[in-house]
């Protein structure tokens, strides 16, 4: 990936913030654009007349305005910004609510640098990212409370969709798809937006959700 990714980091403590700041201003593809240490310092720069930045890099607990507060407004109001959730609390019921309100990765302060860069990378690539143990709490979640949306119709998704929808599952690019496929990658963004439309997902990891909901793909790969 050649493109500059536009990073905001928003966490109320400072020493943290600061140090994550200085570990991704050194690759060369991260351009931190603005720090914020809350929801609302966050959320007014972002209606301000200010460059927006392609991934936010979120605290769940912080003063005035919480990260899953300010996350729920970004997915209504600026729904192209993805939502990673760095935090200290790897608790599933934090975990569930983040995805739920919108976040497209989860990731734990104890995580290592190179693992934030990977996931930045990802995300902004593939729109999401959850690692196993992320994708294996949404899956459980699912299950234990019975959060089926439908009783899937199998005529409502085409086969071709169906293995798209599989292999954006299993967090495959795009370019990926296309090769696995043998179908271009613009084919295979059509699919993945009818996908989206028909689905009523407003994100890539808000299909990943509604597929493991309705068990029209299976995570145990």
């Amino acid at each position: 990936m050649n493109e500059t990714i536009k990073v905001i980091l928003v966490d109320d403590e400072v020493l943290f913030r600061k140090g994550i700041s200085f570990l991704l201003t050194r690759e060369k593809n991260i351009e931190v654009i603005f720090e914020a240490s809350d929801g609302v310092e966050l959320i007014d720069f972002l209606k301000g007349d200010n460059p927006k930045p392609d991934i936010v890099i979120m605290d769940l607990k912080m003063p005035l305005l919480n990260g899953i507060e300010a996350t729920k407004i970004i997915r209504k109001d600026f729904s192209d910004i993805k939502i990673i959730a760095l935090t200290s609390y790897d608790s599933k019921s934090f975990i569930v609510n983040m995805i739920d309100v919108g976040a497209v990765s989860y990731l734990v302060k104890n995580t290592t640098p190179q693992e934030l860069f990977e996931t930045i990378t990802e995300v902004a690539v593939k729109g999401f990212y959850y690692s196993d143990y992320v994708m294996s709490i949404i899956q459980n979640d699912i299950v234990s409370n019975k959060k089926s949306k439908c009783s899937f119709d199998n005529g409502f998704i085409t086969s071709r969709e169906l293995e798209v929808l599989q292999l954006i599952c299993k967090q495959k690019s795009t370019v990926e798809i296309g090769e696995k496929l043998f179908i271009s990658p613009r084919t295979v963004e059509g699919h993945r937006n009818n996908l989206l439309l028909k689905t009523e997902s407003k994100n890539i990891a808000g299909l990943v959700v509604y597929a493991i909901q309705n068990q029209i793909v299976s995570l145990d790969m």
